[in-house]
């Protein structure tokens, strides 16, 4: 009998940064007419010329009382005003944690000068605290304390998923490899050696807390995506968890064919994201009990490149896009978006094409039976005799299958 696919596709916070204004006032009488000139009429002058001339001004100043000790003080005060807008008003957090006070308050006044806002701990439990009442943005890490260390500070806040993207420099005397290599292990992401250059904390670290905030907005826009991807889900109740099992799949047949770690992220993502672009269709098509029209199947075809549209702009998907556009094209040409033919069609679409039938056609759904993993093999195997499937990649499916079965009946 020829079986038919029915296969459709202790807190402290420090405030920080001078008052430029106050400053000048303690330069004395003798730069009031430098001054004057910066003070008149501001309303006339732009931002920037107002802040121009009070550097002209306090420049001025700088260079008749460089022997007096002031240099380096006007030197952090241009630094602060000119400082303005660098993270778009929403200061960060720095977390100083360290045993010892009188090195965590050298941390704590050279960062609190770039503007940060400074919280404290004095020991790895107080930090664990602080990070989860708190949200800091960096986390400036001993290495060497009582107790909780700092190796293990830092590997806690990795493991966890509401604090692995929080960068953590690991501020310490040790300057031997091992360390180092125990520090990467665990997750570090930059180090610092004491005593440490101010002008390299500071670079280090507003590099860091730029990194983290772009990686939280990647991962939000992310987590939007596989949200819709879910609710996409949720709207075709027959069809279970699906997606789960194709990730759950895609990963072991990725792993059979030892593609790369990527390859198989992809693959994995793509079980999430390959039908995202059906939240465009209108649920009287895609949950249509009968046969499609064929203007009602025109429409359910776009939802491939509404999908790509969706997840065309954030880089961390590229390498799913060409299994959302190409899952339901064919060997023979005879698919769908662009009726590639053969190798033109891109390999993991291919590897997932295959996943995404096999789970089909084992699964229950209101229309049909779910068919035993021979039986579904059958029925590919019918699909590749038609021109439909590539027979190389079939025929290691197929001892795929049959490895994982064997596997899984004797778990």
């Amino acid at each position: 009998m020829v079986l038919k696919s029915n296969y459709t596709g202790s807190t402290e916070k420090v405030v920080s940064g001078s008052n430029p204004s106050d400053i000048t006032n303690d330069m004395g009488t003798n730069n009031a007419l430098g001054l004057h000139k910066a003070q008149v009429n501001p309303l006339s002058l732009s931002k920037q010329d107002l802040m121009l001339e009070k550097v002209e001004a306090i420049s001025s100043w700088a260079n008749q009382k460089a022997d007096s000790g002031y240099e380096s003080f006007i030197s952090r005060t241009q630094q602060a005003e000119l400082q303005v807008d660098i993270f778009d008003g929403d200061t960060p957090k720095v977390l100083v944690v360290d045993d010892h006070a009188a090195s965590r308050m050298t941390s704590v006044a050279l960062l609190a000068m770039e503007g940060y806002e400074i919280i404290e701990a004095d020991s790895g439990f107080s930090a664990i605290e602080q990070i989860v009442n708190s949200s800091p943005d960096l986390i400036l890490l001993d290495v060497m304390m009582p107790g909780m260390d700092g190796f293990e500070v830092c590997q806690r806040i990795k493991q966890n998923e509401q604090t692995r993207l929080i960068p953590v420099i690991f501020i310490t005397a040790l300057n031997d490899k091992r360390s180092r290599i125990h520090g990467i292990e665990v997750g570090a992401d930059d180090f610092l050696t004491k005593p440490f250059d101010r002008l390299e904390l500071a670079a280090r670290v507003k590099s860091l807390v730029r990194q983290k905030r772009l990686n939280e907005d990647l991962d939000h826009a992310e987590k939007v995506l596989f949200s819709m991807a879910r609710a996409v889900e949720s709207r075709d109740p027959n069809t279970g968890d699906h997606c789960e099992r194709l990730v759950q799949l895609g990963k072991a047949f990725g792993e059979y064919l030892k593609l790369s770690r990527n390859q198989i992220r992809d693959l994995m993502w793509g079980g999430y994201l390959h039908d995202i672009g059906k939240v465009g269709i209108p649920d009287a098509i895609l949950l249509k009990c009968g046969k499609l029209t064929t203007e009602e199947w025109e429409i359910m075809r776009q939802h491939v490149l509404i999908g790509e549209r969706i997840c065309q702009a954030l880089r961390s998907t590229r390498g799913v896009i060409p299994i959302i556009r190409h899952h339901h094209e064919r060997w023979d040409g005879s698919g769908y978006p662009d009726g590639l033919k053969g190798s033109e069609i891109p390999e993991l679409a291919q590897i997932f094409q295959t996943v995404d039938i096999y789970d089909a056609l084992t699964s229950e759904r209101p229309y049909k039976k779910a068919y035993t993993p021979e039986e579904a093999l059958s029925i590919m195997k019918q699909e590749t005799e038609l021109g439909w499937r590539n027979p190389e990649l079939m025929d290691k499916f197929t001892n795929f299958i049959r490895f994982w079965q064997s596997n899984q009946n004797q778990i």
